[in-house]
């Protein structure tokens, strides 16, 4: 039987993270539906590039979800937050909703930064190696 290898240690700042893209990645899939259903998009645009779009943003917010142990990561969170904040020039309830998760990946990030840091610190207080 093969030895199975331990999972990597994930902080808070990557937990949260991805469990904000995760919901969010659901509710822009379903704004692209919204979009192409109210047909919002510019006359020379088909409506169903809504639902391209929105499967397209959404696949991004799973695939950075994904690598959020990285500082890109992190970054293309935020920009991922301000594509759906633009979304509101089409259909205004997605500024709203891009608020609403934008708060919610700010608090993710701010304070999962905060809380690694403190979980850092503490595991090297307690560390008999550190040479106190």
């Amino acid at each position: 039987m093969s030895e199975r290898r331990p999972r990597r240690a994930r902080g808070a700042a990557e937990s949260l993270g991805a469990v904000v893209l995760g919901f969010e990645s659901i509710i822009v899939f379903l704004g692209g539906l919204v979009i192409f259903g109210l047909r919002v998009l510019p006359d020379p645009i088909p409506p169903w590039w809504g639902i391209i779009v929105g499967t397209v943003v959404a696949s991004a917010m799973v695939v950075t979800a994904g690598v959020l142990r990285y500082r890109a990561g992190i970054v293309a969170g935020w920009v991922l937050q301000g594509v759906v904040v633009l979304g509101g020039l089409l259909v205004p309830a997605l500024a709203v909703v891009g608020l609403i998760f934008g708060a919610m990946w700010a608090y993710a990030t701010i304070k999962g930064a905060a809380l690694d840091r403190r979980n850092a610190a503490h595991a090297a207080d307690a560390d008999p190696t550190n040479g106190d």
